[in-house]
């Protein structure tokens, strides 16, 4: 923030992408009524879904993705030395040292879009939106465990640097794989064999697709009915998902640190 133009362009670039971004999908519901015939996905309860993406991308890219970015250099120049002989974590120090304030902007937007999207929902008389008192608690603490999930892949990403010398391709690997979770899993169960392995893959192998479905389901409720049962084993698995990436990511790191050459060796 001390480049205060740098600071408000990239602000207004952030904003930008998630501007084009809610235009598209305006643009796709003036076609069609829901993504995915039955799913109960129309377009508010689609623009719920949206705001729950930009809120889960802004925390991981205001907290962590520069600061992973920023792992490969300090291999390249042998400054990971620096941070190893400190008596803190190692990979709590480097997720942490700073703040991208640039990408918070998002998450505003997306908190505005869900606001907006809930109210035309209950203002919808032909809606039938299930609402519990523990729907707020519920979606933010999924919200957390959808970031657990992300910040994990990001570390896994991030200490393929050891092994590689220098990862400067990490962001275009984050791009490809959060693609996946940018939509609900609705399209990839009803995609065919195709489908159905992307959706096995992003579930429960690499759990992307449950950060975004399971908060955006507590509010939208697509079908407007309480949760069936396989929402709730979804709700289960989604938090020993979000405990098994954290053990994972530490595993990896750690695995990864064995195999660092400090700059004096």
């Amino acid at each position: 923030m001390s480049f205060r133009m740098n600071f408000v362009l990239q602000c207004f670039s952030s904003m930008s992408w998630a501007a084009m971004n809610w235009g598209l999908f305006k643009i796709i519901y003036r076609h069609t009524g829901e993504i995915g015939r039955g799913t109960g996905w129309h377009e508010d309860e689609f623009f719920i879904f949206l705001g729950t993406i930009w809120i889960i991308n802004s925390l991981i890219q205001t907290f962590f993705m520069a600061n992973a970015e920023e792992f490969s250099e300090l291999i390249r120049t042998g400054n990971l030395d620096f941070a190893l002989l400190k008596p803190i974590d190692t990979q709590f120090l480097i997720s942490f040292p700073r703040i991208n304030w640039a990408q918070v902007p998002n998450g505003l937007l997306g908190v505005a879009l869900i606001i907006y999207s809930m109210i035309n929902l209950h203002m919808d008389p032909n809606k039938d939106l299930y609402f519990a008192w523990f729907s707020i608690p519920a979606y933010l603490f999924f919200i957390g465990c959808g970031a657990i999930v992300m910040y994990s892949v990001m570390i896994c990403l991030a200490s393929t640097s050891i092994w590689f010398g220098r990862n400067q391709n990490l962001y275009n690997f984050w791009f490809y794989i959060t693609n996946f979770y940018r939509y609900p899993m609705e399209i990839y169960q009803r995609g065919g064999n195709i489908g159905m392995a992307l959706w096995c893959t992003f579930t429960f192998v690499i759990p992307i697709l449950v950060v975004s479905n399971i908060p955006a389901r507590i509010l939208a409720q697509p079908l407007g009915t309480p949760w069936q049962s396989w929402e709730w084993q979804l709700a289960g698995f989604a938090i020993i998902a979000s405990a098994w990436s954290l053990w994972a990511s530490r595993w990896v790191f750690r695995k990864a640190l064995l195999s660092y050459r400090s700059a004096s060796s």
